[in-house]
């Protein structure tokens, strides 16, 4: 996933938590997490943190 990619996902799932003109789709939050995860695992650090 690249950078783009991530930063894409991660507005939509604060649109889906945070805009209350969006309709709560469940299924997408958790799919959009679990994506965004997986980017997280695979780059350690990526969200400004090292791994433990």
């Amino acid at each position: 996933m690249t950078e783009r990619e991530f930063e894409s996902k991660l507005a939509e799932l604060d649109r889906l938590l945070n805009d209350p003109e969006i309709r709560m789709d469940a299924h997408r939050v958790w799919a959009l997490l679990a994506e965004l995860s997986a980017k997280a695992r695979i780059s350690p650090g990526y969200f400004g943190t090292a791994a433990a």
